[in-house]
């Protein structure tokens, strides 16, 4: 196999020094047409392909892009970083993917230790880290924030429209008759997590219907958590028909606890989760939950990122919700009851 010419060989052949060579093909040589064109005719002869990773270098760039997520072990993040990566994958752009655990002090770590590489740019997951920290580092490498806003740079956030989504929720649980409800939150540190509970209690009582405190439980987002928070709901005592729960996660685990219970789903229980990851059809029963586009929200997370590096404008992006109903919601028959 024939080895690659280099910048260097181009240089020696048209009698002028490397930086010229470089000048030129990035276009800031300052040199006589003649020397150009001769400089031109050696890199068509000996078939010179330019280095893209050289050349991201010499001007300072890493070609990579820094992804901070809450954790890895979540098939809706991996849902999403699957979108980033397939959006870098035809650009000489690579991720680095670091968890911040769901813990502050770590995604402080995690952008200190992605700066400190010279990412060229950071997508924020979500994340509990200080809207001022994050301007703060925007103003010093182009950032995208995903799942939430955050104050001075409406421009590159990319949202859902939690407001819409629980709206339909709560709508579609009360047009089936329930009016007993449960409630799993995820982290009150999370905005889309208290953007899904106000939106959710505030909708039901427009509509006439409380949720007793000891029947709103935080569930971190995660199955496990979703178990413990569901256990806790059923510990109350307190009657219930419905179940609602901020993700898709923390269903799968209530529904464990509802199972070991003996309570059935949706016959004594209707059970709703939020996100539609790919698990959600296959559970017993399969999940009515809220669809929101995983892989695209990665997908156009990765893609404003590269525009911000190639100094095009960027706007806020809302995706659309839409409820997806299965076989876990019913009209309310017993429920739970002490």
């Amino acid at each position: 196999m024939m080895e690659a010419v280099t910048l260097a060989q181009v240089a020696r052949e048209a009698g002028v020094s490397p930086s010229t060579v470089s000048r030129i093909l990035n276009g800031t040589a300052n040199v006589t047409p003649e020397k150009r064109a001769r400089v031109e005719s050696v890199i068509t002869r000996l078939n010179y392909r330019p280095n893209p990773q050289a050349q991201a270098l010499a001007g300072g760039r890493s070609l990579t892009i820094g992804v901070i997520t809450p954790t890895l072990n979540s098939t809706f993040y991996g849902e999403a970083l699957a979108g980033i990566e397939a959006a870098l994958n035809d650009t000489p752009y690579h991720p680095i993917v670091i968890s911040g655990q769901w813990r502050t002090e770590r995604e402080q770590e995690a952008l200190d230790l992605l700066l400190a590489r010279r990412v060229d740019a950071v997508i924020m997951m979500g994340g509990i880290l200080d809207d001022q920290i994050l301007t703060h580092v925007a103003r010093r490498v182009p950032l995208i924030a995903v799942g939430r806003d955050v104050r001075g740079l409406d421009h590159s956030c990319i949202v859902l429209d939690n407001t819409k989504a629980m709206q339909q929720v709560a709508r579609h649980l009360l047009d089936l008759g329930h009016r007993q409800f449960a409630y799993i939150s995820g982290a009150e540190r999370q905005q889309d997590a208290m953007e899904r509970r106000v939106a959710f209690l505030d909708y039901l009582g427009a509509h006439g219907v409380t949720v007793p405190p000891e029947l709103i439980q935080v569930g971190r987002y995660t199955e496990e958590g979703g178990l413990e928070a569901a256990e806790a709901i059923l510990n109350a005592g307190v009657p219930f028909t419905a179940l609602v729960c901020a993700n898709d996660q923390m269903a799968l685990g209530a529904r464990l606890a509802l199972y070991r219970r003996g309570v059935n789903v949706p016959g004594d229980v209707s059970l709703t989760g939020f996100d539609d990851v790919f698990t959600s059809s296959l559970m017993t029963p399969p999940l009515t939950t809220v669809r929101q586009a995983i892989y695209d929200i990665g997908v156009t997370a990765a893609r404003e990122a590269l525009n911000l590096l190639d100094g095009q404008p960027v706007a806020r992006q809302v995706f659309e919700p839409e409820l997806v109903v299965r076989e876990s919601t019913a009209p309310p028959a017993q429920g739970v009851r002490p």
